[in-house]
């Protein structure tokens, strides 16, 4: 019985343990991320200390795959399955940071993905409120976020072109995914004086990330910086959408 329950233990368990001790946040982990910090995002001009906290407090390495864990604190996006990416640390920053985020909001978030950008944005907001189109992604996401503490982070499986119209008006809204266009759906969903942040532009090629603020029935568009984002599924990148009240 012990021959047997040996090689069990070598070839299952053994494994899992060295890799739970591998996702432990680690003090080399956290020094990681005081690097990353320091060198990637506050000497590109990020100065808001919540973002800067959260950026420090958030295991990135916890939302990469397994094999990347060793490139997680890297200055560059990292691939994460079903064609998507974790953002470069960065930008996940400048999002946040150009959001003018004071504590208080209600923010949705359109394109879950890992899961990472929801837990910066539930370190420095209210109520967060995160839409993932692939399945796949978003059971993962919702899992991870449950077992390392933001439970209260609101997930949801859907198309997130549509928004989460029964839990609106949202402060901000910050779309992760590139698109030609900003959804009429989510600028209604946007409370008056209202920002949403998003990847504007060719789907397929750069685009520039725009912020827009919203003022009564108008609303005003701002580029930051270019940027390159996947593209944003579902009824984003249907042919024969009918879009009406676009903004340029």
């Amino acid at each position: 019985m012990k021959k047997i329950l040996l090689p069990f233990f070598i070839l299952t368990v053994l494994p899992a343990l060295l890799m739970a001790q591998v996702l432990v946040d680690s003090p080399n982990y956290q020094k990681a991320r005081e690097k990353m910090v320091s060198l990637q995002i506050r000497l590109r001009g990020v100065s808001d200390k919540k973002v800067l906290n959260a950026m420090n407090q958030v295991p990135r390495h916890r939302f990469v795959p397994e094999e990347l864990v060793s490139k997680a604190y890297a200055d560059h996006p990292l691939p994460i399955g079903q064609g998507q990416t974790i953002s470069q640390p960065y930008i996940v920053a400048l999002m946040t940071e150009k959001l003018k985020l004071k504590g208080d909001e209600r923010i949705l978030e359109i394109g879950t993905g890992s899961g990472y950008q929801a837990a910066i944005l539930a370190k420095v907001a209210k109520e967060v409120y995160t839409m993932e189109i692939k399945e796949k992604l978003y059971k993962k996401a919702e899992s991870l976020l449950r077992s390392i503490g933001f439970s209260k982070i609101k997930t949801r499986h859907g198309d997130g072109y549509f928004g989460w119209s029964e839990a609106a008006p949202f402060d901000c809204i910050m779309i992760t995914a590139s698109i030609d266009h900003i959804p009429p759906p989510l600028l209604k969903q946007l409370k008056n004086g209202g920002r949403l942040i998003l990847p504007l532009g060719n789907p397929f090629s750069y685009q520039y990330l725009s912020l827009v603020t919203k003022h009564d029935d108008e609303y005003t568009v701002k580029q930051i910086t270019g940027v390159l984002f996947v593209p944003m599924t579902g009824h984003a990148l249907d042919q024969n959408r009918r879009v009406t009240n676009d903004i340029p």
